[in-house]
């Protein structure tokens, strides 16, 4: 009787501690032979860094080819609450006309800045409806076909 006591309080015990424990997520670049901070500028070019890094996370939207993101993030998520991030590292590799690396910037989850939305709306024009104006607008836009010369081709069921 003891015994199955004690194995019950372990397993709930074993049980509440487990749910405490956070769900680690890590998304993006993961860097499996060499890592960003590997590229030496002004040595490497392209070709070897698609050859160490693989390709790029994404690209600069006006200079695709000069400036390549490498980004990779982890989070963790508390049993019912939303993912945080804890660790993010955004590497950017910039190339020169030459196609040799120009500069390697590494920035981290410190970099970031938080943009808020912004609650103002464009206003539309036309004029602001009530919801009756709404409902019962286009009742009685459109007519319907009185008779077989109306439109013609087509027969009323009768």
């Amino acid at each position: 009787m003891l015994r199955t006591k004690l194995l019950i309080a372990a397993l709930s015990v074993a049980a509440l501690t487990s749910a405490c424990a956070p769900m680690v997520g890590q998304n993006g670049f993961q860097a499996i032979d060499a890592k960003p901070t590997d590229i030496v500028a002004g040595t490497d070019t392209r070709q070897t860094v698609l050859t160490k890094l693989g390709s790029p996370s994404t690209t600069s939207a006006f200079e695709s080819e000069t400036i390549w993101y490498y980004i990779s993030q982890v989070t963790e998520k508390y049993t019912y609450n939303l993912p945080q991030v804890t660790q993010r590292s955004v590497t950017e590799i910039t190339f020169n006309n030459d196609g040799q690396v120009a500069g390697v910037r590494t920035l981290g989850l410190e970099d970031g800045e938080r943009i808020s939305m912004n609650g103002r709306e464009t206003p539309t024009r036309g004029r602001q409806l009530t919801i009756l104006e709404q409902l019962l607008g286009n009742v009685a836009r459109g007519q319907l076909p009185r008779t077989d010369e109306d439109v013609p081709g087509q027969r009323r069921p009768d």
